[in-house]
């Protein structure tokens, strides 16, 4: 199998893992602060990466790749995380997964100024698109529900986008899971320390659900995802493989109405697929 095509299966695995994320957080932020949910996450994650470090013994990163990696920990460790778990506080699950749409654009972007990628101009007519339709809903549906969590979803794709292509740049030479894993032992002193600060008094009223939810976004959405997520845009390319995202509503969207009932609108739905429409076309054009 050829580094191209690696490196699209690999990314697809990691979008079908991101997929649950956003539900996984709805759930879990119903009984736990969101600060608290954001760093614990974070630090289970790190611990685990940790031990990975440890057992592979991986050596440690260059000091050229300090600041990338806190980038990536800005990023995708604590300002993602984070954000999305505010917006979720205002929104549904349903309605942050249609702003996932965005991802694409932003990562491409930032494939460009931080990974030196050259897309064709015709890319940029299909993403920026795909983005317009995402706005429009946004506009049209957003006002109505929440403006406060739609401003924190623009914010939480910002930087995400930043964070992968920050992230899928260094994979080139650290490796895809060590990236993830630096970044979050780098992390480890802040998200421990806060975690310990913003903690329930007792976890004995937590149920299952929450607990779950925490659960899935500490091992899968923090670390395994990011596994493969990292590889592939280290191997595809970041503007190219990061269009994968756009698979990521559909999956959400059915996870979301599935597993939490929740509403899903044929707006949503047909934002989602013609954003995924848009953003196919862009991948033709993407090298």
């Amino acid at each position: 199998m050829d580094r191209v095509a690696s490196g699209w299966i690999n990314g697809f695995i990691g979008v079908v893992i991101f997929s649950g994320s956003l539900p996984a957080t709805r759930v879990a932020v119903m009984q736990f602060d969101p600060v608290f949910l954001t760093v614990a996450r974070a630090a289970i994650a790190g611990f685990l990466a940790l031990g990975l470090l440890i057992a592979f013994r991986e050596k440690r990163p260059s000091r050229g790749d300090i600041l990338s990696l806190a980038v990536v920990a800005l990023g995708v460790v604590v300002g993602f995380p984070l954000l999305t778990a505010l917006a979720l506080q205002h929104v549904t699950s349903a309605h942050s997964i249609v702003f996932i749409g965005l991802l694409p654009l932003a990562t491409a972007i930032f494939g460009v100024i931080r990974g030196g990628e050259r897309p064709k101009p015709a890319f940029w007519l299909f993403s920026v698109l795909g983005s317009a339709l995402v706005a429009g809903f946004a506009l049209t549906q957003g006002l109505t529900a929440s403006p406060v969590g739609d401003l924190l979803m623009l914010a939480a794709v910002v930087v995400c986008g930043l964070g992968y292509a920050e992230g899928g740049r260094l994979s080139r030479t650290l490796g895809g899971w060590q990236v993830i894993s630096w970044a979050l032992v780098l992390s480890l002193p802040v998200t421990v320390a806060v975690a310990l600060f913003h903690r329930p008094e007792t976890f004995s009223g937590i149920e299952a659900p929450a607990l779950l939810g925490l659960a899935y976004v500490s091992l899968f959405s923090m670390l395994i995802g990011f596994i493969f997520w990292y590889r592939g845009l280290s191997q595809g390319g970041i503007a190219a493989v990061g269009q994968l995202q756009l698979l990521q509503p559909f999956f959400g969207l059915a996870l979301a109405a599935t597993l939490l009932h929740e509403p899903v609108t044929s707006a949503m739905l047909a934002v989602t697929v013609a954003v995924i429409l848009c953003v196919a076309g862009a991948r033709k054009f993407a090298r």
